[in-house]
């Protein structure tokens, strides 16, 4: 059964489901920044997932970082995984912009976080709901 790393859950917001991955927000406003986790238990490199999960990870990927550069108005996108403190395999998807407070510089532990407000997560749910549409399950009431 697929369990959320602990440390995920506490610094992300779930946003919903691709048919392959949990999408998640980080809860740090100063950057549109993405997480997908794949659903498949025990994972934490992508090597370990078959050969069809590989490819629909990639293709969720790349498709999320095309609508999130276009939606955020991104100067680049930044795709990595990484894994050193969160084993479990995810994937980071993050819009930057050169007027980011980070730019150029990665955004890992460049600050604190500043968690989002009710205004602003709404404000990011309600452009994703324009633009994720088919094979995108949102959270229920969200």
């Amino acid at each position: 059964m697929f369990v959320l790393d602990a440390r995920l859950e506490r610094d992300t917001l779930a946003l919903g489901d691709f048919p392959l991955c949990r999408l998640l927000l980080m809860n740090d406003a100063s950057y549109p920044w993405f997480i997908l986790v794949p659903r498949r238990e025990e994972v934490s490199e992508l090597f370990q997932l078959d050969p069809a999960d590989q490819q629909l990870l990639w293709r969720e990927a790349t498709m999320l970082a095309e609508i999130l550069k276009d939606t955020f108005g991104a100067d680049k996108m930044n795709l990595a995984t990484l894994g050193n403190v969160v084993s479990q395999l995810h994937v980071h998807v993050v819009a930057r912009r050169r007027d980011d407070v980070a730019w150029p510089a990665p955004v890992w532990g460049f600050q604190p976080a500043r968690p989002y407000n009710e205004a602003q997560l709404a404000g990011v749910r309600q452009k994703l709901k324009l633009v994720l549409a088919d094979g995108f399950q949102f959270e229920e009431g969200k």
